[in-house]
């Protein structure tokens, strides 16, 4: 086989160095486009000048002349800017890995879309604010969505479109963060420290967050619902600590397939990259008789209302998934800076919500460019939800 032209849009980040270290067990298969990164200058260079790709771009442009200094003498090219990072995803590419964290990954996975490309997707932002555009772009231009997230991953590998409708449940499994156990006068005082050290999982800060709030698995109902064509009663999540089993799908005929692995992110992203083939490569290799027990339990939407939010939010439609993303992102962003408490995080996203609740601000439809309409309510949420904080 022709090697496939790879774009990996948020190298520098835990999916996007995952997705470099497997698929260094076959770079016979790989033609190298274009790494982009954010601000990590350092690190973009260093894989710049390890993997040679033909372009590495940096999205913030005051960056641009220290990433071309680090790479001069190299030939390889240099860009700056977000829409230079849409722009080398918009260049036809066989498989792109979109890992940009956040909103800022919208519009280079929408690019990617259109371009007709295989896209590996760990931006949940993607589908949360623009999920059924991006999945009809893709599928007009002969393009593939797969999910990357272990959960999504997992219901992909035993959802059978052609029994869609016999599915009962899609059921979300979720570790139930550093904070299971924790009592809600516990968590009021919880640290940021505290917050990020996640039991199972090697994730980034913001990441991090949302798994200690359960925001994590409130945006992954909204993922699966859209990817999957369910409706919100059909999407359903348990507490699952030890991580094992990352979904299940629950049939009509009494039947429940879950997907089993260890907790490695390597394993999605080899499902993503070789599907509908299977990658060979040193995987961890799951020992159930070492594991001992799998246990589960009822998520308690009291200590954890983001899921209680989230549902609301995939009932409500329109704009409403797009802004509790944006408001949760700022009040994310709050409590990383000791802004606010653990717990008023989403405190601040219910009531940015309430705030916009019945305004313009949520409706959709209004604009042909998905990215623009998606941008505009999330830009709508950001700033109420900069008033919300102010009023704290």
């Amino acid at each position: 086989m022709a090697p496939r032209r790879v774009v990996i849009l948020g190298s520098t980040g835990s999916v996007g160095v995952s997705t470099l270290d497997l698929l260094a067990h076959a770079p016979e298969e790989i033609d190298l486009v274009a790494l982009t990164a954010g601000t990590k200058v350092e690190a973009l260079a260093e894989q710049a000048l390890k993997w040679r790709p033909r372009l590495a771009v940096i999205a913030d442009e005051t960056r641009l002349e220290e990433l071309r200094a680090r790479l001069a003498g190299t030939g390889i090219e240099t860009a700056g800017g977000n829409a230079a990072v849409a722009d080398c995803a918009r260049d036809r590419a066989d498989w792109v890995m979109s890992a940009i964290v956040g909103a800022a990954g919208l519009a280079p996975t929408l690019a990617a879309a259109k371009a007709g490309s295989t896209i590996g997707l760990a931006n949940k932002e993607s589908l949360v604010c623009a999920g059924p555009a991006l999945l009809a772009i893709a599928k007009a231009s002969g393009g593939t969505v797969i999910p990357v997230d272990s959960e999504h991953s997992a219901i992909f590998q035993v959802f059978e479109p052609a029994n869609a409708d016999r599915v009962l449940r899609l059921i979300l499994t979720a570790s139930g963060g550093p904070f299971r156990s924790k009592t809600l006068a516990e968590m009021a005082n919880v640290t940021r420290e505290q917050a990020l050290a996640h039991p199972n999982w090697d994730m980034g800060p913001k990441i991090s967050i949302d798994s200690a709030t359960m925001m994590n698995k409130g945006l992954e109902m909204i993922e699966a619902a859209y990817l999957f064509a369910m409706p919100p009663e059909k999407v359903d999540v348990v507490i699952h600590p030890q991580s094992v089993v990352h979904s299940l799908v629950e049939y009509q005929d009494g039947s429940t397939l879950a997907q089993l692995g260890c907790p490695d992110m390597k394993t999605p992203i080899a499902c993503a990259w070789a599907w509908p083939k299977r990658l060979a490569w040193p995987a961890p290799k799951l020992d159930l008789a070492a594991v001992g027990s799998l246990t589960f339990e009822a998520p308690d939407e009291t200590r954890f209302p983001a899921l209680r939010i989230a549902r609301e939010c995939l009932a409500a439609g329109a704009g409403a998934p797009a802004a509790m993303n944006a408001a949760n992102e700022v009040a994310v962003g709050a409590f990383l800076k000791g802004a606010i408490g653990f717990l008023e995080i989403a405190r601040v996203v219910e009531r940015a919500l309430a705030q916009m609740n019945g305004t313009d601000a949520l409706r959709t439809g209004g604009h042909d460019d998905a990215v623009y309409e998606a941008l505009m309510i999330d830009a709508s949420a950001r700033r109420v939800t900069a008033q919300v904080l102010s009023r704290l």
